[in-house]
């Protein structure tokens, strides 16, 4: 497992790959996977389809917590009137990958993402982190021979009640 090369799971995509059934593709490349502590809260801190099986998957596998100040801020400010929940876990992510990228050697984040939105110039990513979408992700995999079909495991999303974004990467 590469130890320089980390995956670092938005919410969207977790929630997808949890509908599936299929977390654990994500440790198909052998990179090391971590959760961001503002993506973790994210995804169960309301009860959803989802957020048991995520935060028993997430304790299972022991996947160590990105600690950042995004979620530290959170933390502090929560229940106050004007506090701002949106796009947190994005913030915090992208906090993530510039702190890799001031480390000696630099580890490359993967932001793994399902929003389109953030897959315009607006969200930036350090030179040394890339940010693929789930649907580039799963082809990846397939590409591979990690797979047998991305399209299958997207199928048994939509199956179980996950509507995810509609713009595929890649074109």
């Amino acid at each position: 497992m590469s130890s320089r090369l980390v995956l670092l799971p938005d919410a969207g995509p977790l929630i997808t790959l949890a509908y599936a059934d299929a977390l654990d593709l994500l440790f198909k490349p052998r990179w090391s996977v971590m959760l961001v502590d503002m993506v973790l809260h994210e995804v169960t801190r309301n009860q959803t389809p989802t957020s048991k099986k995520l935060a028993k998957w997430a304790k299972s596998k022991k996947l160590p917590l990105v600690a950042t100040r995004t979620f530290q801020h959170y933390q502090q400010v929560q229940g106050e009137k004007a506090a701002r929940k949106a796009n947190l876990g994005e913030l915090a992510i992208q906090e993530a990958m510039n702190a890799f990228a001031i480390e000696q050697p630099p580890k490359t984040g993967v932001f793994l993402f399902e929003d389109h939105k953030i897959a315009r110039a607006s969200f930036l990513v350090p030179d040394n982190c890339r940010k693929v979408s789930t649907r580039a992700f799963l082809i990846f995999l397939e590409q591979k021979g990690w797979l047998e079909s991305a399209a299958e495991v997207e199928r048994r999303a939509l199956l179980a009640g996950r509507t995810f974004s509609s713009l595929r990467f890649p074109p």
